[in-house]
């Protein structure tokens, strides 16, 4: 076993060398097995052809698989240094989105830099996981018991959330929050702290609903009784479901799925993808996906429990919890369990923002692997 110890002794070729060798390369083989998953499904999106949406989404894997090394031979010692200017670019981006962001589907979500779109809420949930782990671990955890110590990290919680609010986008600013949460009690919070953190919730949803767009209120009037109507807001749940229900066990074969063939499936390469591929692959297929997702989100939170130092632990749970949140809420979303929030699934659905930072927090899990036995009072390579 190649400790870090040894990575420190040796000479810099070397030191990266062993690094590759410690990175856990059966992981990286799940992730691009999901990935081809997603390149199949948006083959079929495009009717039968690499254009427009499965050659862009490779190439895009490709270099976001470059970018996962390259992040994974970063030390803890340098995460932490990144952590808050990363945090701190992620707000200024939110920020600017709401000045001069791209409108999409009634909400300013994007920012074009040099034609490219770029979503700063997908870079706020990972930069938000980086600086509460960098937090918990220079405060430890028997400061934990005095709540002014929580005062800052709940401040940064609500930053973001309070920014991709106002774009507005709530199935985002819920994972957010949600991710915060996780590490928090990770990090050790008392139970009574969670009860005094949770008690105005009620009356918070009370508000965060008499200031909800129009068009989400109608999310939430839909989810509850689609049929009401079928050829406007009802009609995406709905197709959904046909889709889902027409699929049958072994499915109707590859490239021959009825609804997302004959474009009756809204959003098919994105929000719904998952229906496209349980249509055409029926419920094995449907499960046989979900499987894939579920090995994903347990290797990642194994490889966070074998870190031997806070900062990994929590920083490789909140990687984990939001790709773990991503799936729960796409899926929840197609299957009608809840109201239709705009969330993508992972490596599966077609996006660049979406892709390239899930990529990133991958690269941040297997940096936490590979310096699993780090210790911060020595000067990890």
């Amino acid at each position: 076993m190649i400790t870090d110890k040894r990575l420190l002794r040796a000479e810099p070729s070397f030191r990266f060398l062993a690094k590759l060798w410690r990175v856990s390369w059966l992981y990286v083989l799940l992730i691009c097995v999901l990935a081809g998953v997603g390149y199949g499904a948006l083959y079929s999106a495009g009717g039968g052809s690499a254009k427009p949406f499965a050659g862009p989404q490779s190439l895009r894997f490709g270099f976001g698989l470059l970018m996962m090394l390259g992040v994974a031979m970063l030390s803890p010692r340098v995460l932490v240094r990144l952590a808050w200017p990363l945090y701190a670019v992620s707000l200024l981006l939110l920020g600017a989105v709401l000045r001069m962001g791209h409108v999409g589907k009634g909400a300013e979500r994007w920012l074009v830099l040099g034609g490219v779109q770029l979503q700063p809420s997908e870079l706020a949930k990972i930069a938000l996981a980086l600086a509460l782990a960098a937090w918990f671990h220079r405060i430890g955890q028997n400061r934990m018991g005095n709540p002014l110590f929580l005062v800052p990290p709940a401040l940064m919680v609500a930053a973001p959330v309070a920014l991709v609010l106002k774009e507005p986008n709530l199935g985002t600013a819920v994972i957010i929050a949600a991710v915060g949460g996780a590490i928090f009690l990770a990090a050790g919070m008392r139970l009574w702290q969670l009860v005094l953190l949770l008690a105005p919730l009620p009356f918070l949803g009370r508000i965060a609903y008499a200031h909800l767009h129009d068009y989400q209120k109608a999310r939430i009037t839909t989810f509850l009784h689609p049929e009401n109507d079928p050829l406007g807001a009802g009609y995406n749940i709905i197709q959904s479901k046909i889709a889902l229900g027409s699929g049958g066990m072994w499915g109707q074969g590859y490239l021959h799925g009825t609804q997302g063939q004959l474009n009756f499936l809204p959003e098919k390469q994105t929000d719904f993808i998952f229906t496209m591929i349980a249509e055409e692959w029926g419920l094995v297929g449907g499960l046989s996906v979900m499987a894939l997702l579920l090995l994903v989100i347990l290797g990642g939170m194994l490889m966070a429990m074998r870190c031997r130092h806070q900062f990994g632990r929590l920083l490789g749970l909140g990687i984990s919890m939001n790709f773990f949140l991503y799936c729960v809420v796409n899926l929840s979303m197609v299957m009608g369990a809840i109201p239709v929030g705009g969330v993508p699934l992972p490596l599966i659905s077609y996006g660049g923002s979406a892709m390239l930072t899930v990529m990133f927090g991958f690269g941040l899990l297997l940096s936490v692997y590979v310096h699993r036995d780090a210790a911060f009072g020595d000067n990890v390579p």
